[in-house]
């Protein structure tokens, strides 16, 4: 399969030849004030392309889902935080991610940090995937991600954020997307 993305054009294998992986993940929405923290990844098979995303990641044997959101905050932004700061599950959903190398099935639950004061992330405990992988981040103020040139991933995420100060309505179900730089179907 070839296929053209952003004047690039790429060679696919198509996805039900590329690895399978199903997993748990946790993730979190940072907020200060009218801005999030996101963090901006990439597919390294796909030169040129680049999405914003919400900071997370798979939740480790033994592990609740609010502990790994608070591990990875620390892994991927140096920034630690007791369980109890984090509110939520604010959402949850599954999603399913195609790039170049693989297929990601995840269900997600998102967790939220309201933060008083900006800080400034580091990347000391980013795994070698990382490293490769993430390519900076960002305060993003909340009413310009629909005009930002990258993606966001999630694509509702003003509204993810809006739904935080409704406790009464938590979690709110997203349902089943896809967010991939490579299709699955």
């Amino acid at each position: 399969m070839s296929e053209a993305l952003d004047g690039h054009r790429i060679t696919a294998l198509p996805a039900h030849l590329r690895p399978h992986r199903m997993r748990r993940a946790a993730r979190v929405v940072v907020v200060c004030e009218d801005a999030v923290l996101l963090l901006g990844d990439t597919d390294p098979g796909l030169p040129g392309t680049r999405w914003w995303v919400t900071p997370g990641g798979g939740i480790d044997a033994g592990e609740s889902s609010i502990q790994a959101a608070a591990r990875e905050l620390m892994e991927e932004l140096g920034l630690v935080v007791a369980v109890e700061d984090l509110l939520g599950p604010v959402a949850v959903r599954d999603a399913v991610h195609g790039y170049s190398d693989r297929v990601l099935r995840q269900n997600e639950e998102f967790f939220a940090l309201l933060l008083q004061q900006r800080f400034e992330p580091t990347q000391l405990r980013h795994t070698a995937d990382e490293l490769l992988r993430l390519d900076g981040w960002a305060w993003l103020p909340l009413a310009e991600l629909d005009r930002l040139a990258d993606p966001v991933w999630p694509a509702n995420l003003a509204e993810l954020v809006d739904h935080v100060s409704h406790p009464d309505r938590w979690p709110l179900q997203l349902g089943e997307v896809e967010e991939s730089t490579v299709p699955v179907g």
